[in-house]
């Protein structure tokens, strides 16, 4: 075997692997991605793990909107870069020191890797990991590493995982481990929609069943609010969104009710807790107008950086409200992750509802272009 062939999970223990990964080439390039295609499906050397790291054969990837937000140029981040932060797959190889994990097991990728010593990791979630955040602004892996090239030069990971590829190396502690009856694509949801959305409701508003919640922007992360507000018992759950099939998936995944920004403040009804997931200014506006006195708005939307809200600071004072930022659902992965998967495994959360369709890998570009027209949920690149 040369090392210009990609090898089997376990195979070779130590030699480069030959991946087909999405490279973006360039950032802000003009829509269609489809036609400008930014994005280029290639074969990479992907180096062995090193010291604390693991090889990860991909199963599944989802399409996420922080994808999109590099592809566009709202999240600068280095290039060329291997995108891709939503996946699941089987560990295929340990690096040095990694004793707590197996080859063979199913793990589902977190994209922001906690250390585990800075002010961040000692938030318990509020905050993001100090060292993972600059990690990933550098397009390497935790360590400080890069595992990646092509014709002998550097490739970028994305946020610490670049898992639109057959495989990934990754740092152990950009994984958790999750039960072989988790299906891949299910698994891959878990640790971006689910950690985020689910998060917003589990960490953040922490809704009583008897409480009022609304969900402004319905792709998959706020989706996966509704889903988890449902799991929980929440008895009211309404879902607001610009585009009518988002509002019927709404209904169909089980929401009291669905309906526009501007029906749902012509009604009048204020909520308990709002979240916003559509990461625009004003369906930021939109989720605080909804909240009710003593309510609370959590935020985890990322829109494009400078773009301003605008928001009566009166109405928090005389009537009590909270607006709260969520980054990741304010979440450990490896508490919460294993919450979601009971919760899927008991038949409470349904996460196979978010999956809008399924994609080939060399349909990147095309995926990039649904998800900039709204019409996505979850798209999952799947791997044999």
């Amino acid at each position: 075997m040369t090392n210009n062939q990609v090898n089997a999970p376990g195979d070779v223990p130590g030699r480069t692997t030959t991946v087909r990964g999405a490279v973006l080439e360039t950032v802000g390039a003009e829509h269609p991605y489809a036609n400008s295609k930014p994005i280029r499906v290639a074969d990479l050397d992907l180096d062995p793990p090193g010291p604390g790291e693991i090889l990860v054969r991909i199963e599944a990837a989802g399409v996420c909107h922080s994808d999109l937000s590099v592809v566009d140029g709202n999240r600068p981040r280095p290039v060329p870069m291997l995108l891709g932060h939503e996946a699941a797959g089987i560990v295929a190889e340990l690096g040095q020191g990694v004793e707590d994990i197996s080859v063979g097991e199913r793990v589902v990728m977190t994209f922001l890797p906690r250390c585990g010593e800075c002010d961040g990791c000692r938030s318990h979630g509020k905050t993001p990991c100090e060292v993972g955040t600059a990690s990933n602004g550098e397009g390497t892996l935790l360590g400080g590493a890069r595992r990646l090239t092509r014709d002998g030069h550097t490739v970028n990971h994305h946020l610490g995982v670049s898992g639109f590829a057959t495989h990934a190396v990754v740092s152990r502690r950009s994984v958790v481990p999750v039960g072989a009856d988790v299906p891949p694509h299910v698994a891959a949801l878990l640790g971006c929609a689910l950690l985020t959305g689910g998060g917003a409701v589990l960490n953040v508003a922490k809704p009583e069943p008897s409480s009022r919640v609304a969900v402004v922007g319905l792709g998959g992360v706020g989706m996966a609010a509704v889903i988890t507000a449902l799991a929980t018992g929440v008895e009211h759950v309404v879902g607001i969104d610009t585009l009518s099939a988002k509002l019927d998936s709404a209904r169909r995944l089980g929401a009291t009710d669905a309906m526009t920004s501007e029906e749902a403040l012509e009604r009048g009804e204020t909520f308990d807790a709002v979240i916003e997931a559509a990461g625009h200014p004003r369906a930021f506006e939109t989720a605080v107008k909804l909240t009710a006195p003593g309510g609370v708005t959590v935020t985890v939307g990322l829109p494009a950086p400078g773009q301003p809200a605008s928001i009566d600071p009166l109405a928090l004072t005389a009537e009590a409200r909270t607006i709260v930022g969520s980054y990741l659902g304010s979440a450990v992965p490896e508490h919460d992750i294993p919450v979601y998967e009971q919760l899927w495994r008991s038949g409470k959360l349904a996460v196979e509802g978010l999956v809008s369709d399924t994609v080939p890998l060399e349909d990147i570009n095309r995926a990039m272009d649904t998800l900039h027209s709204g019409q996505a949920l979850r798209q999952i690149i799947t791997f044999s």
